[in-house]
């Protein structure tokens, strides 16, 4: 892990650009000298680590003693595109602006970014858990089908908070009750983007006993800001 830039923000977290590899990422640890638990943290269906509702999130966990890390998936943020990836990019804008059914372009872009990146981020939970400001455990927040990847290939995630506004491709659906962790599921009840059934039901095929579903009014965008409070809450529990 190579680290490129780094700054003290007004809240007194420490932002730095790293990268491990191809991959780029961004760390956000607290003021504390104590080895901090590590939450990662990714935006939905791939939107860059830089987005400022993820940027918003990282810097407020961090400020209240979490390590934060999040990484541009492949062929997102600062990473290059392929032609395939523009293509489908592309044939996604037409058919949401044509009002056209979109869940077999979500599929074919999704599920192998999701392949992808998955075996990323357990690549960088590994860097990250190497550096000595970084004592664990590990949570996971955002991305809903990456995160369901990384909860059943990888141990040492302790506890997650999956957001239901992006897309979770069938493999994605399929391994939901493998998932055993403490969770948290955030839904907005009237998301443009996200089939509301579609979500209560994948919420009702995860495998854990312990899981929490927060519904709140409102679109895609909407998210309340003191879900941001109960999250870290949540991880409070579970990581401290």
């Amino acid at each position: 892990m190579h680290f490129t830039s780094e700054q003290r923000l007004d809240d007194g977290v420490l932002e730095r650009e790293f990268t491990l590899g191809e991959i780029p990422g961004t760390l956000w640890t607290p003021e504390s000298a104590a080895p901090a638990p590590l939450i990662l943290m990714a935006h939905n269906n791939g939107l860059p680590k830089g987005e400022p509702r993820l940027v918003a999130r990282a810097r407020y966990s961090a400020a209240h003693g979490y390590a934060v890390a999040a990484i541009d998936a492949p062929g997102c943020g600062e990473r290059p595109r392929c032609a395939a990836d523009e293509q489908a990019r592309a044939e996604l804008r037409r058919a949401m602006q044509a009002g056209e059914p979109v869940d077999e372009i979500f599929e074919s872009f999704i599920g192998p970014l999701v392949e992808k990146a998955v075996p990323e981020w357990r690549t960088t939970l590994d860097a990250l858990l190497a550096l000595p400001e970084i004592g664990g455990p590990v949570g996971y927040a955002g991305w809903t089908a990456v995160g369901i990847g990384l909860a059943v290939a990888e141990p040492r995630i302790a506890a997650a908070g999956f957001f239901a506004g992006g897309y979770v491709p069938r493999a994605q659906r399929e391994e939901a009750r493998q998932v055993t962790i403490p969770l948290l599921f955030l839904l907005q009840w009237d998301d443009e983007g996200n089939p509301r059934q579609r979500a209560l039901d994948l919420f009702d095929a995860f495998g854990t006993k312990e899981k929490t579903l927060h519904a709140n009014m409102g679109g895609h965008t909407g998210t309340p800001w003191f879900e941001k409070e109960d999250g870290d809450r949540f991880f409070g529990r579970h990581l401290k």
